[in-house]
């Protein structure tokens, strides 16, 4: 038996796969400790299956603690260590603003305040040592530290990524001086390539989330322990799952932990389909999160934002927008109808969730429009009040001048449009056409709004799978075992060797190349297990031309950093499979965990590997 579980921000998903048996189910996630609602969902899978905690051979966990802390700014009191005179580096950051136009608009603020900086007095070069970590140079950063009451420390020095001699005598006397209760990050250790602002923000993250996220998955494996479950393996941002003692001492590798569980299943899907080309919709209660599947696999990043916060670690490639089920509508201050970012979340939920919500959602909006079957219940043990969510719409459609039907409707168009945009970043914004994709709808709420995003990119075919309500918590139970190593080597044209390629890919599964022409200022990542440097060469020529519409041949290429992946393959996971005929809307279909909208002028039909597929009659 196998057991996957992902904490969304209104519902927590548990899946569980005995052979050809499975079982799913939802519990209200607990925002105070993620934990219980954690062991609720397992609790539930469990009787379902008629098992007990002992026969459970592997559990996988997907979770949100690192993601909201990043975003909340409730991490730990952190002190940044860097070389003398580089304190500022991360709020220096680089000259550049997320909005052009928007002269006003502030950065976030650095984990680390000005008054929680520290500097030491050494210096490595890109060739070394050019001055010297003394003993009592070390002991006296670690004197100022103490004396600033950190609760974890982030250091970084500068070129630490060739050179860590120095992080490695500071980190041994920070723990010395500081004890055991104090997290101490080091860049070196978080990141290993260059780029000093990136790689300091990075390992301020870690350290200002590494307690919180300990202190949560000691929680979790106690409660594990005392009821006789394995201890938990934890899912990364890149999709792969690590035991809990690294993610508890790294939690930057953990920022996209759930939404990498659904991009996990998605390449599953890919395969046991033979559809090798997916857009991947994952909409919940809180958030839609887009991902795509190309070739399949899922694409891939070294570097992105979170929050406003520069992560330069290997992640799914993801862009979230804060559309979901719960997500708020409201008239703006020019009279405008919008949707989101704020949600009704877990408590107390939409308004037909009959827990006291009073603001109308995109949830009521499909209840509202007959999307969704009032009265009927919903997983997680909700029935709809169907009252509930005509009063909440009514109000706003009178402070809109709208009719409630119209309004319900204007609530649907305006969510779809942000995850449409959303989608569009993800494919016309990467070089990509979402018409040769098929969408894969799902999450909660991903299957009602599916055709409609469809019809909006011109997307012939939808797919749903019969587990789509859980999907994410399907990828986590039979996700593979991930550990990355990356490392700049900085490689001129002449350097990148037959043998030169064949050592820095010895001992790994998979490779990704960081690759630019000489003179550029950012890499692509060719991925592949590429060993000749005419193919790698064509391989970044290609990549660059569809990126960004032209090659240059005759430039020199450099190679700046390797990215190394070791697997071990995860467990295999069975989908199901449908009965049943053809479907011609309108109508909907009734999953366990999801609902399938399929509108007037498509098709639904169930096909191999436990999907629905909708197509336009």
């Amino acid at each position: 038996m196998i057991v996957g579980v992902d904490v969304g921000g209104t519902f927590t998903d548990a899946i569980l796969i005995d052979g050809e048996r499975v079982f799913s189910g939802k519990s209200p996630s607990t925002p105070a400790d993620q934990s219980e609602g954690v062991m609720d969902a397992v609790r539930m899978v469990l009787d379902l299956a008629g098992a007990e905690p002992g026969q459970v051979e592997s559990l996988a966990h997907g979770m949100t603690v690192a993601t909201n802390a990043l975003l909340e700014g409730n991490g730990a009191r952190t002190v940044l260590v860097t070389t003398s005179g580089f304190t500022d580096i991360v709020e220096i950051g680089r000259q550049n603003r997320a909005d052009l136009y928007r002269l006003r608009e502030r950065r976030p603020d650095p984990l680390a305040p000005p008054e929680l900086r520290v500097g030491a007095d050494e210096r490595m070069g890109p060739d070394g040592v050019i001055k010297a970590l003394s003993p009592d140079e070390a002991r006296s950063v670690a004197d100022r530290v103490a004396g600033l009451e950190a609760e974890s420390v982030a250091v970084c020095l500068l070129h630490a990524d060739r050179h860590p001699a120095h992080e490695v005598s500071l980190g041994e006397a920070l723990r010395e001086r500081l004890g055991p209760d104090v997290h101490v990050s080091l860049s070196h250790q978080v990141v290993g390539t260059f780029r000093e602002y990136e790689r300091a923000a990075t390992t301020e993250v870690d350290a200002a989330l590494s307690p919180l996220l300990g202190g949560y998955l000691a929680r979790l494996a106690r409660r594990c322990e005392d009821v006789g479950l394995p201890e938990a393996a934890i899912m990364q941002s890149s999709g792969g799952l690590t035991d809990l003692e690294t993610a508890s001492g790294h939690a930057a590798l953990t920022v996209l932990s759930g939404p990498a569980g659904g991009a996990a299943a998605a390449t599953l899907v890919a395969a046991a389909a033979s559809r090798p080309n997916l857009l991947c919709f994952d909409m919940g209660g809180t958030s839609c999160d887009v991902c795509v599947v190309e070739g399949g696999a899922v694409r891939e990043t070294g570097s992105k934002s979170i929050g406003g916060h520069p992560m330069a670690l290997p992640m799914v490639d993801i862009e979230t927008v804060g559309a979901g089920g719960g997500s708020i509508a409201w008239r703006d201050g020019g009279g405008a109808l919008r949707v989101g970012p704020r949600s009704a979340g877990a408590d107390p939920g939409p308004a037909c969730y009959g827990n006291g919500g009073t603001h109308a959602t995109v949830t009521d909006a499909n209840l509202l429009l007959g999307n969704l079957e009032r009265g009927s219940d919903l997983a997680g043990g909700v029935r709809l009040d169907f009252e509930a969510s005509e009063r909440v719409i009514t109000r706003l459609a009178t402070e809109l001048g709208l009719e409630p039907l119209e309004c319900a409707a204007g609530i649907v168009r305006v969510a779809n449009a942000e995850m449409v945009r959303a989608l569009r970043v993800m494919t016309v914004g990467r070089g990509l056409d979402p018409r040769h994709f098929s969408l894969l709808a799902f999450g909660g709420a991903g299957p009602l709004h599916a055709a409609g995003i469809a019809d909006e990119l011109g997307i012939e075919t939808v797919l749903v799978p019969r587990f789509g309500g859980v999907f994410s918590a399907l990828g986590l139970a039979a996700a593979d075992s991930r550990r990355d190593r990356v490392r700049t080597v900085m490689l001129d044209d002449p350097q990148i060797t037959r043998e030169k390629l064949e050592e820095l890919t010895a001992g790994c599964d998979e490779a990704g190349w960081d690759l630019r022409y000489e003179g550029q200022s950012f890499e692509l990542t060719v991925k592949g297990l590429i060993t000749d440097p005419a193919e790698l060469r064509k391989a970044f020529d290609e990549l660059h031309e569809q990126r960004y519409g032209y090659r240059d041949e005759d430039a020199p290429m450099q190679l700046v950093t390797v990215r190394q992946t070791s697997r071990v393959r995860g467990p295999e996971a069975g989908f199901g499979h449908f009965d049943g005929s053809a479907i011609e809307g309108p109508a909907t279909i009734a999953l366990e965990e999801t609902t399938i909208l399929v509108p007037e002028g498509w098709t639904a039909k169930p096909v191999p590997a436990g999907l629905v597929e909708l197509a336009r009659a």
